[in-house]
């Protein structure tokens, strides 16, 4: 039971994990370094667009350029010690940056804060928006485009970092998303502006939880995909072994059974076992049921049971007696209850014992591993409950404006993860 002071440690360390004002560790240096970056971004596209607003207001009068110089500026996450603000060639001392003023003057959380709901799905014209507020005129796409692409490098840095430690289990997945592309067609809006027609497609993410013996776990990779495909899996191992995974290190890779997972396992990780997801297996049960002699009274109750009842029931008995087959401690337990499973069951349904135990081999992979690690490795579970959060945030935005801002919000949540587990944020990769 999750005590109040666990619960407050684990408070602590996802608020740590957040993108706030407060951040003491180490951890909350690295994060608070990457909302600089966009803030920086930001306020150095905003000085050039005034700069250029100016030079075309000074008809008749000699502008002319001359580089840039740095300037220390104060924000919500600490100082920007070198911003890069324009110089002129005469003028610099008189000059008053009403970009700067702003900012300073108004609530510089304002910035931060719509960089980090861009992240969260807000589209390019809802940024000119929000920055429009503070700076008081509407930057151009281009401009807000190099902020987004400042506020996105860190994620790119952690997905392409060097992996020194490679874990010996591998348990991957992919959870669907729907993302906005361009179709190529244009459309005329009420203002008379042309715009590029966009269209939602579902897009997986297909995510790499790499085990390690002394049973932590962690995220170490994901990629966004068309398709569970042969192509797509083979281009994320691909790039798994690019970051520096020992292919001959990894011993089991834990999955629910996707097709083109096993030929991408052959050409990159040819000496791997794959263990299939029990839980996705005996799921996959339910559509060959054909409920024989079904049970008509509640055994606890003794009242009689409707139809759809005694069904329920069989489906819960029969799911209960699979499931147990995989929870013995041992994997000659395990046949054991198999055995028994069969007994029980083959008359009654047949079908349903023919597809558990057809390949059923290879769902008792994980028995070569301690035992401690059994709960880990049976199933996918540890990354569906990952991507049980990550729905949520996706059900509130709909259909993401980019394939970039759907894998930003799937990183923040695979930060927030590992600060509320206490997980190093490096996952052994640093």
């Amino acid at each position: 039971m999750t005590t109040k002071a666990h619960l407050r440690q684990q408070v602590e360390r996802v608020w740590a994990a957040s993108f706030q004002t407060d951040l003491k560790d180490t951890l909350a240096a690295h994060l608070r370094q990457q909302a600089l970056v966009g803030v920086q971004a930001a306020l150095e596209a905003a000085l050039l667009e005034e700069l250029e607003a100016h030079r075309q207001q000074q008809t008749g009068v000699a502008f002319q350029r001359s580089g840039s110089y740095t300037r220390r500026v104060l924000t919500s996450h600490g100082f920007i010690p070198d911003l890069h603000v324009p110089k002129l060639r005469a003028g610099n001392r008189d000059r008053s940056w009403q970009v700067l003023t702003r900012y300073h003057l108004a609530m510089p959380l304002l910035l931060d804060q719509a960089l980090y709901l861009y992240t969260l799905g807000l589209s390019l014209r809802d940024l000119q928006e929000a920055l429009y507020v503070l700076f008081g005129h509407v930057l151009s796409r281009s401009a807000v485009n190099r902020v987004t692409l400042a506020a996105q490098s860190p994620i790119d840095a952690w997905r392409t970092r060097p992996i020194t430690d490679t874990p010996p289990f591998l348990i991957v997945d992919g959870v669907w998303s729907q993302v906005l592309f361009p179709t190529g067609a244009l459309w005329t809006d009420k203002s008379g502006h042309e715009r590029q027609e966009m269209r939602g497609q579902e897009q997986v993410i297909l995510t790499v939880m790499g085990v390690w013996p002394d049973g932590r776990h962690q995220i170490i990779h994901y990629e966004l995909a068309p398709a569970e495909d042969t192509a797509s899996w083979s281009a994320l191992f691909a790039t798994l072994l690019a970051r520096g995974l020992d292919g001959s290190a990894v011993q089991i890779v834990v999955s629910d059974g996707s097709t083109g997972l096993p030929a991408a396992l052959a050409t990159h990780l040819p000496s791997v076992k794959q263990q299939r997801c029990v839980v996705h297996k005996i799921r996959g049960l339910e559509r060959a049921f054909c409920y024989r002699e079904l049970v008509r009274v509640d055994p606890v109750t003794q009242e009689a049971l409707t139809s759809e009842a005694a069904r329920r029931l069989r489906r819960q008995h029969l799911s209960s007696d699979a499931h147990a087959i995989f929870e013995a401690s041992t994997r000659e337990e395990a046949e054991q209850r198999l055995a028994q499973f069969r007994l029980t069951w083959a008359a009654l349904e047949g079908e349903v014992v023919r597809l558990l135990t057809k390949d059923v081999e290879s769902c008792l992979v994980f028995y070569q591993c301690d035992e401690t690690l059994h709960p880990l490795l049976r199933s996918t579970n540890r990354l569906e409950r990952f991507f049980r959060e990550f729905r949520t945030k996706s059900d509130e935005i709909g259909a993401f404006p980019n394939a970039v801002s759907c894998l930003v919000v799937f990183h923040l949540i695979v930060i927030r993860d590992d600060a509320k587990h206490d997980r190093a944020h490096t996952a052994k990769t640093a």
